[in-house]
């Protein structure tokens, strides 16, 4: 007996409710969206500052904690990191996302943190609070380069020590 296939074509409701211009994009509604999110960045500049309050003081905390109970603290730096992350290139401030998802991955996967590590995180914040506080649009160029490379080659260092241990 040979098997019967029915194809049910089901409508696709979602295409007649958006609407396309000639590239495919909506052009107004893509310019309503930028006007929106340019309206935004003087409160992002306000959301930002309070983050960069909150990520110092998880980072305080967990400095005056003992290595073994400072988890917790640095859960909540990178919850911070992840919101920073989120929101920077969304109001053109790139750096301020890869400077939230370098610290992100940093924090993620380790289960202890020393002084060494607490120092990375430092320099990370350090970081945020001079692209916010200089205005640093984009990726910062070379000068936003040269502080990535900076930053990954101490992370580098301190995962080499740490193999090594």
């Amino acid at each position: 007996m040979p098997d019967k296939h029915e194809i049910i074509q089901v409508p696709n409701v979602l295409k007649s409710k958006v609407t396309y211009g000639p590239d495919g994009v909506d052009v107004e509604a893509l310019e309503r969206a930028e006007a929106v999110i340019a309206n935004l960045r003087s409160s992002y500049l306000i959301w930002v500052q309070e983050d960069l309050i909150k990520i110092n003081a998880c980072y305080e905390q967990a400095l005056a904690l003992p290595v073994e109970a400072r988890g917790p603290s640095i859960k909540a730096v990178f919850g911070i990191a992840h919101d920073i992350k989120g929101q920077g290139g969304s109001f053109g401030f790139q750096l301020m996302t890869i400077l939230g998802n370098q610290l992100c991955r940093f924090t993620e996967n380790r289960t202890l943190f020393g002084d060494a590590e607490l120092e990375v995180i430092r320099l990370h914040i350090a970081a945020m609070r001079m692209v916010i506080g200089e205005l640093i649009e984009g990726e910062g160029g070379a000068a936003g380069e040269d502080l990535l490379r900076g930053l990954q080659a101490v992370i580098a260092k301190l995962d080499k020590v740490s193999s090594a241990v």
